[in-house]
């Protein structure tokens, strides 16, 4: 017998793959990652990460978290304080998640640009989407080093 979470799980997988067939852009190769001394040597000064984790509930709708998603993505065009945007689907083979799926990377140049970007209104428009949908959401923000 399959899961709720298995099912869940796989709606939301074929709903993206729906999703994401009109795009035009071809997914990246995966490469390995670059060396840290590289990154940090690129890196001009230490950005503030906000980093996102979501573990949506199994019974929530798959076309609700796909809204989500989108809603997401498109903050960083609405929101002049956002630097950097990356997201992804956990994937680790260490089944250490603890429920969650969804990471989500949004960075900024300052305190003072989170402070911008919290309360403000597209920021909040996004937030109004997860009622209901969330079984639990982790935060942590950091300084870069």
């Amino acid at each position: 017998m399959i899961s709720s979470n298995t099912k869940h799980r796989t709606i939301i997988g074929i709903a993206l793959v729906a999703l994401l067939a009109g795009c035009t852009t071809p997914a990246p190769t995966q490469q390995p990652a670059p060396q840290t001394e590289n990154i940090q040597a690129d890196r001009k000064s230490p950005q503030l990460r906000h980093v996102v984790l979501f573990s949506f509930k199994a019974d929530a709708d798959s076309m609700a978290v796909v809204a989500v998603e989108k809603a997401f993505i498109e903050l960083p065009s609405k929101i002049a304080e956002i630097k950097d945007f990356e997201w992804g689907y956990n994937n680790s083979p260490e089944n250490l998640n603890k429920g969650f799926t969804h990471c989500y990377f949004v960075t900024f140049d300052s305190e003072d640009g989170r402070a911008a970007y919290l309360p403000h209104p597209d920021h909040q428009a996004f937030v109004s989407l997860l009622d209901g949908l969330l079984e639990d959401v982790l935060v942590v923000d950091y300084w870069t080093r």
